[in-house]
Formats: C-alpha cells, sequence, structure tokens
C-alpha cells in the first residue's frame, strides 16, 4: 500500500526528492556531501528499513533500520511503508510516516531507493521529483564496486548485471546526474541547483 497523492502533499511546496542510482555510484556518499550543505530549511533524509546484514562501518538507525525478516514482513503487513521491493535478494522498505510528516512539515524530503520503487513512488505521487545518479562509464561502475569489497563474488556478480539493467532506466528520470570520480561536491552541488530550479519553477 502506498500513500494517496493528497497525504503526501508537502506544506509550503516541499518536495519528495528520490535518489536512485546502480549500485557502487555513489549515493551514500553524495547524500552524505549534501547533508553538509546548508539547507533552509533542512532537508529531511529517510532512514530506509532493509533485511541486509549490516555492512562494518554502518550504524542502525543512521545508515539503515535493520530489521530481521519477521520483523519486516509484519510492517509491510501494517501497511507501515511507503514502498517496499526487494532488491539483490533482500528487502528495502520506506517509512511512510517520516515522509509524510516532514512533508508536511514544509521540508524537502531526500529518499534513496532503487529503480522498482522511484517508479512506484512516481506512479503514486506524480509531483516527485526523480533523480538518477550515473557513473563516468559502466567499466568505471564495476571498479568502484570491486574496490569496495563488501560482496560476496556471488554477490558482486549480481550487483554488475542489476547495475546495467538500472542504467537503461536512466531515461525514466526527470534529471541525469554524473557522478565524475572524485568530484563528490560538485555532484552534490548539482543535485541542490536542480531542487532549487524546481522550487523557482513551480513555487
Amino acid at each position: 500500500m502506498i500513500e494517496s497523492l493528497e497525504e503526501m502533499d508537502g506544506a509550503d511546496g516541499a518536495m519528495l526528492v528520490i535518489i536512485s542510482g546502480p549500485s557502487g555510484v555513489g549515493k551514500d556518499t553524495i547524500i552524505d556531501a549534501l547533508r553538509l550543505r546548508s539547507h533552509d530549511p533542512a532537508y529531511h533524509y529517510v532512514v530506509t528499513c532493509t533485511t541486509r546484514a549490516m555492512r562494518p562501518g554502518e550504524a542502525d538507525g543512521i545508515d539503515y533500520h535493520f530489521l530481521d525478516g519477521g520483523t519486516f514482513a509484519a510492517m509491510r503487513a501494517a501497511g507501515g511503508f511507503l514502498e517496499a521491493n526487494e532488491v539483490h535478494g533482500n528487502w528495502y522498505g520506506t517509512p511512510r510516516s517520516q515522509v509524510r510528516e516532514a512533508l508536511a512539515d514544509g521540508r524537502d524530503v531526500i529518499l534513496k531507493i532503487d529503480v522498482q520503487g522511484a517508479q512506484v513512488v512516481k506512479g503514486k505521487v506524480p509531483g516527485a521529483l526523480l533523480i538518477f545518479l550515473i557513473p563516468p562509464s559502466l567499466e568505471d561502475l564495476f571498479h568502484r564496486l570491486r574496490s569496495r569489497a563488501t560482496e560476496t563474488a556471488d554477490e558482486l556478480e549480481l550487483r554488475q548485471r542489476n547495475a546495467a539493467i538500472e542504467l537503461a532506466r536512466q531515461e525514466d528520470y526527470d534529471y541525469v546526474v554524473t557522478n565524475e570520480t572524485g568530484q563528490v561536491e560538485r555532484t552534490a552541488e548539482c543535485i541542490d541547483g536542480i531542487i532549487a530550479d524546481e522550487h523557482r519553477r513551480h513555487p
């Protein structure tokens, strides 16, 4: 189940901003850079729920809400997610209360989500702004995936295969932004500029 468009309307023109991209493109790094930039009012960054295992350096409630399969299934059955999808063998879900409350407070909501989930949300909330991050090249993306060494060989192969499929969906997005290697701040600035432009066009 997903909130209706009326229930997800933002106060004072607040927008739901969806950031997607293939694994390894740097979504988390860019969002961390956005957090360091000044915004008035401050963006709200949705913390996604997932059934995948926690990686070294991650913290529960900050990077994700890490849930066991039973807890996730119960939340899903109770309608606790704006959307939920299985990706790379694990479940990911967006807590609907976070999105609804932040929009009602007049804050833009930043949601990191996979391609499947982005289209579900866009279909129900046409006013959502979709931004797709791409790497400079597929070869560069595969290098990033291999160098982070967070997946087994089978998981890495699955993510590489899915990355090529996901990159083919970039035309479904409102904006496509290239995350050049070593240009994190420039990419974050570009996303801020897109959001500001959309506010000017649709006050």
